[in-house]
Parts: C-alpha cells; sequence; structure tokens
C-alpha cells in the first residue's frame, strides 16, 4: 500500500496535533466552569458524597470520548489516498540466435593461452576456451544460444535455448578429443549454419573458435561460409594460439613431460569465411586477448531489449474512512446512552 497525497500529512498532521492539544484542553477547561457555576440542588454537606468511588462507567468515559480522536486521524490517513497495485512488465526482445563453435581437436590441448603461469600450472586453450565463453554465455540472457564442437567430425552438443543453464551444462562436458583429433572446419560451420537457417531471430551469428586449419570433412570452409551468407548468418572466427611453437604436456617413459608444437592457424581461411559473410576474425594469443575478443563480439552483437511498465491502481480510502465513521457513530451511542452525563 501507497500513499498519492501523502504529502498532505505536512498541513494535516500539525492540524491535527493542534486539534487534539485544543480539545484536550478545553474539555477540562469546561468542567472547571460547571465547577464554579452556582449548582441548582444544595446540599448541607457533600462529604459523604465524596467518599462515594466512581463506578468503572465513569472511569471508562474518557476512553469513549477518545473515539473521537482515533475516528479523526482514520480520516487524515484517508485523505492522503491510500492505494494498492499491481506492476505489470512488458519485456519486448528482438534476441540473437548464436551457435558457439569449439574445436576439440587434440591441439588444444596446448598451453599457451595462460602465459603469465608456470607451464606445469597453465590451463590447456579448451579450458581457458570454455571458461572465457561460459562468461560470455552468462551476459546473453535474452538470446538463444546454442554449441556445435568439432574435431575429425562436428556434431551439436546443445541446441538452441533459452536456458543457459543448460548451455552451461553442455559446456562443461566438452572434453578434449570427444570429435576426434583432426580439424573438419568445414563440418563444424555446416552443422552451425543448419542448426541456425530455420531460425525465426532477426539476427544469427556463429562465433567459430579453432586452433588449426581444416583437414577432415566432407564440406570446404569456402562452401559453407557461402551457404551461411545465403541464409543471412554472420560468422565471427576467432583462431586461438601463439604464433610461436606451444607447450604441450605428453606422457612419455619417463613421465609426463614438455614438448613443443607449432601453431598452424589457417588464417586467410577464417579471414575469408569472415568476411563473406559480413563478420570479423580475430587472433587471440592468450587469456585476455580471448576475453577481450568475445567482449568484443558481445558489444558488436546487441539485443535490442524493450521494457514497458504498468501499475494498475485500487483507491483503498474506504478501509479508513468506513471505521472513522463507525467510531464517531459509536461514540454517539455509547455518549447518549449508557456513558451519558448529567448535566
Amino acid at each position: 500500500m501507497f500513499f498519492s497525497d501523502i504529502k498532505l500529512l505536512w498541513v494535516l498532521v500539525p492540524l491535527y496535533i493542534l486539534w487534539a492539544m485544543a480539545w484536550f484542553v478545553t474539555v477540562p477547561m469546561g468542567r472547571r466552569w460547571r465547577i464554579l457555576a452556582p449548582s441548582s440542588l444544595r446540599f448541607s454537606s457533600t462529604h459523604r458524597l465524596n467518599l462515594l468511588k466512581p463506578s468503572w462507567a465513569v472511569r471508562v468515559r474518557p476512553f469513549v470520548l477518545g473515539l473521537r480522536l482515533l475516528a479523526v486521524l482514520f480520516l487524515v490517513v484517508a485523505m492522503t489516498r491510500p492505494q494498492t497495485g499491481r506492476k505489470h512488465t512488458k519485456v519486448t526482445s528482438e534476441g540473437i540466435d548464436i551457435m558457439l563453435v569449439l574445436d576439440t581437436s587434440g591441439s588444444m590441448q596446448a598451453l599457451d593461452l595462460d602465459v603469465d603461469k608456470p607451464v606445469g600450472r597453465r590451463r590447456n586453450r579448451l579450458q581457458v576456451v570454455k571458461d572465457v565463453v561460459a562468461s560470455f554465455v552468462e551476459h546473453r540472457e535474452n538470446d538463444q544460444i546454442g554449441i556445435v564442437v568439432f574435431g575429425s567430425e562436428a556434431f551439436t552438443q546443445c541446441p538452441l535455448t533459452l536456458d543457459h543453464g543448460i548451455v552451461s551444462t553442455f559446456l562443461d562436458r566438452v572434453e578434449l578429443g570427444v570429435a576426434g583429433d583432426s580439424t573438419a572446419l568445414g563440418s563444424a560451420l555446416g552443422t552451425a549454419v543448419k542448426r541456425l537457417k530455420k531460425s525465426d531471430a532477426k539476427s544469427k551469428v556463429v562465433i567459430l573458435l579453432t586452433d588449426g586449419r581444416n583437414n577432415s570433412g566432407v564440406l570446404a570452409p569456402r562452401k559453407a561460409a557461402e551457404i551461411a551468407k545465403t541464409f543471412g548468418i554472420k560468422v565471427y572466427a576467432i583462431g586461438a594460439g601463439t604464433r610461436d611453437k606451444a607447450p604441450i604436456l605428453v606422457d612419455t617413459i619417463f613421465g609426463r613431460q614438455v614438448q613443443y608444437i607449432q601453431a598452424d592457424i589457417d588464417e586467410p581461411t577464417l579471414k575469408e569465411i569472415a568476411e563473406t559473410t559480413g563478420g570479423d576474425y580475430f587472433r587471440a594469443e592468450d587469456a585476455s586477448a580471448l576475453e577481450a575478443i568475445y567482449k568484443q563480439i558481445d558489444k558488436l552483437e546487441k539485443t535490442r531489449v524493450e521494457t514497458r511498465y504498468y501499475m494498475e491502481y485500487n483507491e483503498r480510502f474506504p478501509l479508513f474512512v468506513i471505521p472513522a465513521v463507525f467510531l464517531l457513530i459509536l461514540e454517539m451511542l455509547l455518549l447518549g446512552t449508557r456513558f451519558r452525563k448529567i448535566p
């Protein structure tokens, strides 16, 4: 409950206090004037009358008079227009459908993105990517998001959904080599396009991340890019990995040893895919650069959300007026009957 004209209290409360003070002063003063007035009945002595105890009606009568104070207080509150209401929110969203395409090939176990840590404590490329992507998903609350993973083959890990809790669960389950150790770049993009082509979203986006070049699958990356363009799908391509040799832990007869592999990212093909579809290409050589890229894509692909608020008001002043009238009537009845005072 709220009060529409609550500012009136600045006027009504002082008036109410002055009226109450005047009432408390004038009532005893009236009693004194009646005592000083000449009596109509004369007694030789009132000593015995003074010994009589007042009845309960005499003691309760001041409280009956107080009903008037309470009634006026209710009327003061009613004048501030108490109201209740329900707030309705209407959200209109022009969401973006986003397919996250992640490379899970064997080379994603390289340890070159956590450059500020010792090799033994570094996360591999896929672990870094999963952490950054999870943060990206968290900020796209009005968009449908899905996941495609690829290696030698490509498959849908999570279909398009607004339930980002499900997306996060499937993202956690992405593991190295789950789709093979090669890189079917064209098939991965084709699978994402297949998921997006029937979408009714105003904007359809693929974020393709890889650390290699296409060496598997039946669909060429350039052909997949042309298909994406046909369906109005924009592709942001990301090459993840250092330009130098990247450390990798391998199991040997002497235990886990650090070896180095040469980065083999096909940047010309990734740039061509992005340009063909109206997207962009990014290169991430460390974790901070990868975070910056996803933040930049987040800013480029803004979801339009329009929020409208409606309020239904219900006047509640009768809740105070009715008790006030009842108290005034009750006071009149009591003072006119059981608590009547003569004179």
